[in-house]
């Protein structure tokens, strides 16, 4: 059958085709023509994790990877603001500008409070909530999760 194989499919095509699987960094390519075929199979690629940027000009802090309803403190008492989308928080709507807020400010219902950005778009996070805000949970560019709690107001 191998004879079958080599006699209708030229050496020089499967060269050819090996050199594409190579290129492209595919896992397999096979090819059928009629009642004769061939497969192909290379390296598996392996793609490269993401990496999270480095921020410069301030000393570098390891946050924690996520905050969870389970470690936001039980005594915390107050509304809890949670990320209404996955994306970066960010307390600013921009670097040279000051925070939206900060703990210790009142707000009210309504007041921007955050801006959570996803998929190169900013997103205005408005509080839902009357009062003081006590606690921010996340950094500030800090990637957060959909209802992933961000800050407390009492």
């Amino acid at each position: 059958m191998e004879n079958k194989i080599f006699n209708s499919i030229e050496t020089e095509t499967i060269e050819k085709l090996a050199e594409i699987v190579a290129k492209n960094e595919l896992s397999e390519i096979t090819i059928n023509s009629g009642d004769c075929g061939i497969s192909i199979k290379g390296k598996k690629y392996q793609p490269v994790p993401p990496v999270m940027p480095i921020q410069t000009g301030s000393p570098v802090q390891t946050a924690p990877a996520q905050t969870t309803e389970e470690n936001v403190p039980r005594e915390t008492e107050g509304n809890v603001v949670k990320s209404p989308i996955v994306g970066t928080f960010y307390q600013a709507p921009s670097p040279d500008k000051p925070p939206f807020v900060k703990v210790g400010d009142k707000v009210k219902k309504g007041d921007v409070i955050m801006i959570i950005e996803s998929m190169k778009l900013m997103n205005e996070v408005q509080s839902d909530f009357d009062g003081v805000v006590t606690k921010i949970l996340v950094s500030d560019g800090q990637p957060v999760e959909f209802e992933q709690p961000i800050m407390i107001i009492k």
